[in-house]
């Protein structure tokens, strides 16, 4: 890997850190996806899960960074974590990313968690306004585009 693609995934990295740091200070266990299908029962009801697959649009597996699941306030999120600090191509997968979140990933609402302030503006304009023009399977799926900042008002708000 190129040095320009080990501090893009290092910064990418801090943005996923400060995702678990913030659920994890609201009382969710961190664990990853495959340990927590082995036994569920073992764990409680407000955990983050870590690596959660699906089968993508080319029907090949694919990870999303987190899902949150609480009991407590009733939440399932898938969440996909986005960072681009400077100009680069994370901005053009966003049209598979988007048909990946309403054509194959089966939770009913998924955060796409972007910043980085490199994405091209036009990119996350047509995002955002892809994801709240339209709600899916009659109104039940729900994709929000957010920043970090937005996450952080989101988790502060939702999970007292």
């Amino acid at each position: 890997m190129s040095e320009q693609g080990t501090w893009a995934n290092s910064s990418g990295n801090t943005l996923e850190k400060t995702v678990i740091a913030t659920l994890h200070s609201k009382g969710f266990e961190v664990l990853s996806y495959k340990e927590w299908q082995k036994n569920p029962e073992r764990y409680g009801g407000e955990l983050l899960l870590r690596n959660v697959p699906f089968v993508s649009i080319y029907g090949h597996q694919g990870k999303t960074e987190f899902l949150i699941l609480s009991k407590r306030l009733n939440l399932e999120i898938r969440i996909e974590c986005k960072w681009q600090q400077s100009a680069g191509s994370v901005d053009e997968k966003f049209p598979y990313l988007y048909l990946n979140c309403i054509e194959a990933m089966p939770q009913q609402k998924i955060f796409i968690i972007v910043d980085g302030q490199g994405a091209k503006p036009k990119a996350i304009e047509w995002l955002r306004k892809s994801c709240e023009e339209k709600r899916y399977n009659g109104g039940a799926k729900i994709i929000q585009v957010m920043n970090l900042s937005q996450f952080l008002v989101w988790a502060n708000t939702t999970l007292r």
